[in-house]
């Protein structure tokens, strides 16, 4: 290993997306780096960063269960963490009643239940050092209820507030907690969603992960509580506040439902 002073972060669902930019953003401002995906090239991805003077640990397991997150802390070994970035997490298409309930609990326990349990472990650690930086991947999906996407926006609606709660209670620990909520990214979110015959699916004006991930990054780096990226996903986060919540529903259906992809 390299026994470097270089500061450690931890990114979660770095294979692709988001979360690859995230890791990139954190091994060119001078940190190594433990990452972590139950699918995708993470090894790839791993050479990548290396190649950026980066010392890399990878670990490929599912962060739904409690032997992944187990494995991702092993990893770890006890070395202090400056940057949790908790960016794991994926959604599910299609109406509530037509889906697999296994995947229902499995979009659950990455989105929350893993999540939440690395945040605590991890979280544990930074405050007795008395300093760390968390950046968990919200969306703007959790201000608006999802029809044919109802698990994944409910998912992210506990993650934003938990986000919230989180940063008051460790707000005199010397830890920030910042919630990146992005609107729909340019990623393989949607195929592994099962939503590619969906308006949403085929938008080909989707934001780049690239752009999204430095908003979060900086936005992490500078201690804010909460960055929404993009224009369009601000002024609709700003709507969603006082818009009824049936009317957004039945807005969220003409994007997610399926057979509204564009032709």
């Amino acid at each position: 290993m390299n026994t470097t002073a270089r500061p450690l972060a931890v990114v979660t669902g770095a294979s692709s997306g988001i979360g690859r930019e995230l890791a990139r953003l954190c091994a060119e401002d001078g940190h190594d780096l433990v990452i972590a995906a139950d699918e995708g090239p993470l090894d790839e991805v791993a050479q990548k960063l290396r190649a950026q003077g980066a010392d890399v640990t990878v670990v490929k397991a599912d962060l739904a269960t409690a032997d992944g997150v187990r494995l991702l802390l092993q990893a770890i070994a006890g070395r202090p963490v400056a940057a949790l970035l908790a960016n794991a997490g994926h959604g599910l298409g299609r109406g509530f009643l037509d889906q697999d309930f296994a995947d229902v609990r499995h979009v659950i326990d990455t989105n929350i239940t893993g999540t939440l349990d690395l945040i605590q472990q991890v979280g544990r650690d930074m405050r007795t050092r008395g300093h760390g930086r968390i950046l968990v991947t919200g969306s703007i999906a959790g201000l608006l209820p999802g029809s044919f996407q109802a698990v994944y926006n409910a998912s992210k609606s506990f993650i934003d507030s938990f986000c919230y709660a989180l940063r008051d209670e460790l707000k005199d620990t010397g830890i920030t907690v910042t919630c990146l909520m992005p609107g729909p990214t340019d990623t393989h979110f949607f195929a592994r969603a099962d939503m590619t015959d969906t308006k949403v699916g085929t938008d080909d004006k989707k934001a780049d992960p690239a752009d999204v991930a430095k908003a979060g990054y900086e936005a992490m780096k500078d201690g804010e509580s909460d960055v929404v990226a993009g224009w369009k996903n601000k002024l609709q986060a700003i709507l969603a506040n006082v818009t009824p919540a049936e009317l957004l529903a039945a807005q969220h259906r003409r994007m997610a439902e399926p057979g509204t992809a564009k032709s």
